[in-house]
């Protein structure tokens, strides 16, 4: 069955009042967290392909997004890059899609528009979109994670979790279009983003896998905090430790993204006498151009 853009598998699946856990490649799926926690999520719930792109290369240029040779069979096969879209069901509901999408390189209203089919379709109750990005911070530290829970409840609270609407203005990406679509559909909307170290750039961020899956268990029951991959994420960044023993520049730099951190963390909890927030104490100047530096650069990849 055709939706859009999207070619779905027939018959569609009744789904109980489902939500959408989305992540966009590559725009800010950093350290693959989106991907690969969209991948545990589907193996514990037991997830099946809904459908992908009927035509992938009406939107994705694939000297940009590169096909792969495997061998099936012994016999060579070309794998097209595209967006995929599964599902799954539970007993008590709500049921959940996954959105593995890919920013377009062409025709991106219409891409846009195939996406906001499939979720009207479906009646989707609330749309998730998971992801990470680079900052200016420690791998000495807890992952910061940002994001937006309208008004969603937690089941419980978690650290560094940091709730905030965006005043972003600027570049963006066309993937924004599905969001704006979301909003004008009132379909419930919330978002998080891991900043992972900007100078670690893994492939794979166990670390910021685990911090998305641990906020995620704050919000959904159904998903257990005992997910996360976390030793393996733990001894990723332990691995690192080595590596900036042996580098002076490095080390300096942690230092500084430390002290900012701190600052940050005792300036969001510090109070005085009367139970007043108090400034925490300042940055050297060289600190904070150096940070200013990094913002710049960095800043724009989460929006």
């Amino acid at each position: 069955m055709r939706i859009g853009a999207f070619e779905l598998q027939e018959p569609l699946p009744e789904l109980r009042d489902p939500h959408v856990f989305a992540m966009i490649r590559p725009w800010v799926d950093v350290g693959s967290v989106g991907t690969l926690t969209l991948n545990r999520l589907e193996r514990y719930l037991g997830s099946r392909e809904l459908g992908r792109l009927h035509r992938p290369g009406e939107f994705f240029d694939f000297t940009r997004y590169r096909p792969s040779m495997r061998l099936v069979d012994n016999e060579r096969r070309v794998r097209i890059p595209n967006s995929i879209i599964r599902y799954a069901t539970t007993e008590n509901g709500p049921d959940y899609l996954f959105f593995h999408l890919r920013e377009p390189h062409a025709n991106s209203e219409t891409y846009t528009d195939s996406i906001l089919q499939v979720v009207e379709t479906f009646n989707v109750k609330r749309y998730c979109r998971l992801g990470a990005m680079y900052d200016a911070v420690p791998h000495t530290r807890p992952l910061l994670v940002t994001g937006s829970l309208g008004s969603v409840s937690q089941i419980r609270p978690v650290s560094n979790l940091k709730l905030r609407g965006s005043t972003y203005q600027g570049p963006t990406t066309i993937m924004n279009l599905v969001s704006d679509g979301i909003e004008r559909m009132e379909i419930e909307a919330i978002n998080f983003m891991v900043h992972l170290p900007q100078y670690v750039q893994l492939d794979e961020d166990f670390n910021g896998t685990a911090r998305m899956i641990e906020v995620l268990s704050s919000v959904y029951a159904e998903i257990p905090a005992d997910l996360a991959p976390t030793r393996r994420g733990q001894r990723q960044y332990r691995e690192l430790n080595s590596a900036v023993e042996r580098n002076s520049d490095l080390q300096n730099l942690i230092k500084q993204m430390e002290d900012y951190y701190d600052s940050n963390e005792a300036e969001a909890a510090a109070t005085d006498d009367d139970g007043a927030p108090v400034d925490a104490v300042a940055l050297s100047p060289e600190i904070e151009q150096f940070l200013s530096e990094l913002g710049e650069e960095f800043g724009e990849r989460g929006n």
